[in-house]
């Protein structure tokens, strides 16, 4: 028998890259989630927060958690299946299914844990499981997580997602499963067509709006809405923890499809639930939402002036119409050094490398806020500018 922990010491890329002096991960923060930020000591602009709306300091929603807190204590110390279960729950399940027009909501205590329990509660062992490949990490695990077959198709190629959809049985099941925005590139799925092949063939369609939610569609209702196709998709899945500034998760579907996972999904039956805090400030941000629906319109007119801002410099970045702007870097080595001399000179972006990008496709990810101000895209954009040239990207 083998030692396990023999992998560990093999394992010496992060090692090779802080010996390089090009470690750009798990910097800490020393203020709130803002456009600007205090992180390590100095300030920075903030281009790599999934804090879309720029709702994690508004003064009202942070009070919603703190009365929360108040009342209902620090956490529930069980799941929603037992003793779990708050009012405040059910409060926040209702008013998202308002919001979507869907019957019913279930909320789980992470957006990755909401993957993992509603495609492990729906696929079943004979069922197959359709996904495009750049979908996220926690929609695979879900699908490993289920008893059944996956199948992957090409990013977007709905020729190649048809030829999958050949290969499933007439006596099985089939789920096809894409993300509504996609995290790394930006760019939004193929529904339309998605939902034409899924009429054609019998499948159910699934859409991971994390990064959709409270971005595109009306009011910030997402990629369904994005389309007019509402009545089309089954399952919305989403998180709290971007456009709406808490933690958690949810999926929104009929009444009945809510109804069997919230009673067959291993990871909500077993987890506990979401803290009184954190619940309450996913409602206040949804309320917030609602109220404020110039919010998405504000952040889709930012992105497009940063968008602006990049390519009138020569940036060249991966084209989308979200707040997701990838620009290109190509290799790991450049890009990690590139990130981390923007980092250096007071600018924070994301690090994309494989698995999370094809190789050779490495990319800066960076992302907007509807809180940005356009003086400070435009300081980014100069420093960003900079940086490229030196290490000759553009």
């Amino acid at each position: 028998m083998i030692d396990l922990f023999e992998k560990c010491p093999q394992f010496t890329i992060a090692n090779e890259y802080r010996e390089l002096g090009i470690y750009n991960f798990f910097h800490a923060l020393e203020s709130r989630q803002d456009t600007e930020v205090i992180m390590e000591g100095k300030h920075r602009i903030m281009l790599g927060s999934n804090n879309y709306l720029g709702l994690t300091i508004n003064d009202e929603i942070i009070q919603a958690g703190l009365d929360a807190l108040k009342q209902y204590g620090t956490g529930c110390s069980g799941s929603r299946f037992l003793n779990g279960t708050l009012q405040l729950h059910l409060e926040l399940e209702a008013e998202l299914a308002k919001f979507l027009r869907k019957e019913a909501v279930v909320t789980f205590s992470t957006g990755f844990q909401s993957n993992l329990g509603i495609i492990s509660a729906i696929v079943g062992r004979h069922d197959y499981v359709i996904c495009d490949k750049e979908n996220h990490a926690s929609i695979y695990d879900g699908c490993r997580l289920s008893y059944g077959t996956m199948l992957r198709y090409k990013h977007n190629d709905m020729e190649d997602l048809e030829k999958q959809l050949q290969k499933v049985p007439d006596n099985c099941g089939c789920l096809i499963v894409t993300d509504g925005v996609f995290s790394m590139g930006g760019d939004i799925a193929n529904l339309p067509e998605i939902c034409r092949l899924a009429e054609k063939y019998g499948a159910r369609v699934m859409v991971d709006d994390a990064h959709g939610m409270g971005v595109i569609g009306e009011g910030g209702r997402g990629t369904a809405s994005y389309y007019g196709l509402e009545d089309k998709v089954d399952i919305y899945m989403g998180t709290f923890s971007k456009s709406l500034a808490s933690l958690g998760g949810y999926m929104a579907s009929s009444e009945m499809v809510a109804d069997y996972v919230k009673h067959n999904s291993r990871p909500f039956m077993f987890s506990a639930s979401m803290p009184p805090a954190t619940a309450a400030v996913a409602l206040a941000a949804l309320k917030h939402l609602e109220a404020h629906p110039e919010l998405p319109k504000r952040l889709i007119e930012i992105s497009n002036y940063f968008r602006k801002c990049l390519t009138d410099r020569g940036i060249k970045i991966r084209q989308s119409k979200t707040p997701i702007v990838p620009i290109y870097t190509y290799e790991p080595i450049p890009t990690l050094t590139i990130a981390k001399e923007l980092y250096d000179r007071g600018v924070y972006v994301n690090s994309s490398l494989p698995p999370a990008a094809a190789p050779h496709e490495c990319l800066l990810r960076t992302s907007l806020m509807a809180s940005h101000t356009e003086a400070l895209c435009d300081e980014a954009s100069d420093i960003i500018r900079d940086v490229l040239k030196k290490f000759e990207i553009i």
